[in-house]
């Protein structure tokens, strides 16, 4: 993630659009971008998705339905989306964003495609993993 500079584009307002499932992102070079709450969801810039290397990252599916709950301000230089199924580790800077909106069409077939190759679809989730409170061996002590 690149820092604020002369480059960086920056946002002028951020609406959601809750029916819609919609991030609408206006920036000062007039640029403005309607980011399916999905599409944001499946490009999260979080380790957990995109891991810490190449070849480490995880596809995310079922998430069609996800929504934005709340969005948290980072710095003056990106947000932090808390999405409805628990994720909200991901941090969207201003750069991104842009990107995201501009490369959209692309990188929204390239996902697509992925999917279709690993058999996964948009409803089935098997990317998040449930939440465990009980240790790495599942047992919670209880016989």
């Amino acid at each position: 993630m690149a820092g604020l500079d002369k480059q960086t584009p920056i946002p002028t307002e951020i609406k959601l659009h809750k029916q819609s499932k919609l991030m609408e992102i206006s920036f000062a070079d007039g640029a403005s971008f309607k980011l399916p709450f999905e599409y944001l969801r499946v490009h999260s810039p979080s380790a957990e998705v995109r891991g810490h290397g190449p070849g480490q990252e995880t596809l995310q599916t079922g998430k069609r339905s996800v929504d934005i709950i709340g969005v948290e301000a980072v710095g003056h230089y990106a947000v932090r989306p808390v999405f409805s199924d628990g994720h909200d580790t991901g941090i969207y800077s201003w750069d991104l964003l842009y990107d995201l909106g501009i490369n959209q069409e692309s990188y929204w077939q390239a996902y697509l495609i992925r999917l279709e190759a690993a058999g996964a679809d948009r409803d089935v989730d098997t990317s998040t993993k449930p939440p465990t409170s009980c240790g790495s061996g599942g047992s919670c002590g209880s016989h």
